[in-house]
């Protein structure tokens, strides 16, 4: 566990065969000692801790007892110490910002935002909340007969309840590998459209059915910039919540110096030296490039490569 990044790394035991004890869920989410966290519009609640910054905002069930009660999506996310918690989505539709027993509690926050002032701990958690409740929030209906489904097995099922369907849902999670290609002294590297003005991220993109990581690897790099790679070695992976993805971090050797950009892919790639790339990861201002936020694979792979691990 010594690659442990932002949102991995949950401390709570995930209790699989609770999920299916009506009885056992029903007592927990009566018990007081039992931990919720709302959120809405997917957007964890959370509290300002001195001296620490945030931390997730659990609540006793009586304080989210309207949505328990509503048939809002509510999801056994594991147990701690004997201790169960749950998360719930308590507005499932858009709407102003809840208040009643949650007033004064919090504030929903967007946890790719919250998640630098968040423990590890936290935002694993979080993530695991936020993730399964979007999921939930998108997959309402039966891909096999188009019925509205139920969820089933505390949110981690969705199922058909027409009687010539009955198909069974479960949540997905998308294969991403993102990769530094290096070249000698030298790291390749890209920028979207998007991203804000010098900032430059490690290549990424979705997996193919029938691909190997290391075929992903190879075939989104020549995508993207032109460039051939031939080896490539898995460094470590981070779920991210942004919708339900699995980044695959990697390495490649790359072959090919030549930058040709795909035409609907990124906006501009270059070739970065090691001790420049050390320098802004180090802090150094006004180089001409800025790397993204420590919280991302992307900047992690970039650091082990300057440290040579």
């Amino acid at each position: 566990m010594s690659r442990t990044h932002t949102f991995a790394g949950s401390p709570l035991d995930r209790a699989s065969h609770r999920r299916s004890d009506a009885d056992w869920l029903q007592e927990r989410l009566q018990d007081p000692s039992t931990r919720v966290i709302p959120l809405w519009q997917l957007k964890p609640l959370v509290s300002e801790v001195a001296d620490r910054g945030l931390a997730a905002a659990w609540q006793p069930p009586e304080a989210v007892r309207e949505h328990l009660s509503s048939g809002a999506e509510v999801i056994l996310l594991g147990v701690s110490e004997g201790v169960a918690h749950f998360a719930v989505d308590v507005v499932p539709a858009p709407g102003p910002e809840p208040d009643g027993p949650l007033s004064g509690r919090g504030k929903f926050m967007d946890l790719r935002t919250a998640a630098a002032q968040l423990s590890a701990h936290d935002s694993a958690i979080l993530a695991q909340a936020k993730a399964l409740l979007g999921w939930h929030a998108h997959h309402r209906f039966c891909s096999a007969c188009g019925s509205e489904t139920r969820a089933a097995e505390a949110g981690y099922m969705r199922r058909c309840p027409r009687e010539t369907c009955k198909a069974q849902h479960f949540p997905r999670t998308d294969p991403v590998v993102i990769m530094l290609p290096v070249r000698g002294d030298r790291c390749l590297v890209g920028r979207q459209p998007t991203f804000p003005q010098g900032m430059y991220s490690a290549l990424a993109g979705f997996m193919e059915p029938g691909e190997t990581i290391e075929e992903a690897v190879r075939r989104e790099v020549m995508e993207e910039a032109g460039v051939r790679v031939s080896r490539v070695w898995y460094h470590s992976t981070q779920p991210w919540p942004f919708p339900s993805s699995l980044m695959i971090g990697c390495f490649a050797d790359a072959e090919t110096d030549e930058i040709v950009l795909g035409p609907s892919e990124l906006e501009e790639a270059r070739w970065v030296p090691r001790d420049l790339l050390r320098a802004v990861l180090d802090g150094a201002k006004d180089l001409g490039l800025r790397v993204p936020a420590p919280l991302a694979i992307a900047h992690q792979l970039m650091r082990a490569w300057v440290k040579g691990e």
